[in-house]
């Protein structure tokens, strides 16, 4: 595969970039569906998968809860592992800039989606859970809080991508 040239850009970053922030953004999906369900539905237990549709204090209602939990855990952690080997081959070619923080910025960028697509989805599309619907404020706070965090996270990774000047004209055979 012949690298893109120098000045190609792609989404405003650098086209060399490409295959790594493909990488960081789906290994930013996995985590941030990770820190999702780990922090919000078991550690702090604000909401399960199905919490808007079942009574979550019955205990079959519960149990099916935790299955989609589960199942949920099972779709971050397959975009992590897809991200982890997207990282591996994008590190193997020449023209891809060996570049932690077009990586970082990326991660950063897919976390960020991940929060838009899960809360638009999930919070007011289907209506299948809220953010913390039993929190100090209604329900609609809480979720657009959520995707404002998305907004952020996304805006942060791009700027941070978008300012690496490794990522924007270096490639390894030259850093080298």
């Amino acid at each position: 595969m012949a690298p893109p040239p120098q000045s190609e850009t792609w989404l405003g970053l650098s086209a060399r970039s490409k295959p790594l922030v493909q990488a960081g953004v789906a290994l930013g999906v996995g985590l941030g569906g990770f820190f999702d369900g780990i922090v919000l539905h078991q550690i702090l237990q604000w909401h399960h998968m199905l919490s808007a549709r079942t009574d979550t204090t019955d205990l079959a209602a519960l149990q099916l809860n935790v299955l989609a939990d589960g199942l949920f855990h099972v779709a971050t952690y397959a975009f992590t592992i897809v991200g982890i080997v997207l990282i591996v081959r994008a590190w193997r070619h020449p023209y891809v800039p060996p570049s932690s923080r077009t990586l970082f910025g990326s991660v950063l960028m897919g976390w960020g989606l991940f929060n838009l697509v899960e809360g638009l989805v999930n919070h007011h599309l289907l209506e299948l859970h809220h953010v913390w619907p039993d929190g100090p404020a209604s329900v609609l706070v809480f979720d657009v809080a959520f995707l404002l965090s998305g907004v952020l996270l996304l805006a942060l990774g791009y700027g941070i991508a978008r300012s690496d000047s490794d990522a924007a004209g270096s490639t390894r055979s030259e850093a080298a």
